[in-house]
């Protein structure tokens, strides 16, 4: 909803994971103002660095563009557009988490961004090592 921590941990995996065989952007419904400071910082400490992301909002024109879009908790507030793959996780938000809830939300994103990728047979890297 405010691209301010879960979508942006989800797409910084996501580059991690894929590099450049993929391209991944976030957005919200609802863009907060900056991200997450605990989601940066639970980021870094697995060598991802979200800290210059911003949240944006998204639109149907930004969906539309999209093969794969990942919803989490936008409900009716996310734009569905004909043809679009549509996949919602059900993860934690981590706007009222402590360090460790988010941590344990960046270790789901991860495990459900690998699965994603191996879905859409784009292999994680380290599983390509």
């Amino acid at each position: 909803v405010h691209n301010a921590g879960r979508s942006q941990m989800a797409a910084g995996w996501a580059r991690s994971l894929a590099g450049d065989r993929l391209s991944v952007r976030s957005a919200g419904s609802l863009p907060a103002g900056t991200v997450l400071p605990h989601a940066t910082t639970a980021m870094a400490e697995v060598g991802v660095d979200i800290s210059e992301e911003r949240p944006v909002p998204w639109d149907d024109e930004l969906a539309g563009s999209a093969d794969v879009v990942v919803t989490m908790g936008c409900g009716e507030a996310c734009p569905v557009v004909p043809g679009v793959r549509y996949v919602d996780w059900d993860v934690a938000d981590p706007a009222d988490l402590d360090l460790d809830g988010v941590r344990a939300v960046r270790d789901e994103l991860r495990r459900r961004v690998r699965q994603l990728l191996h879905d859409l047979d784009v292999p994680p890297q380290e599983d390509l090592a």
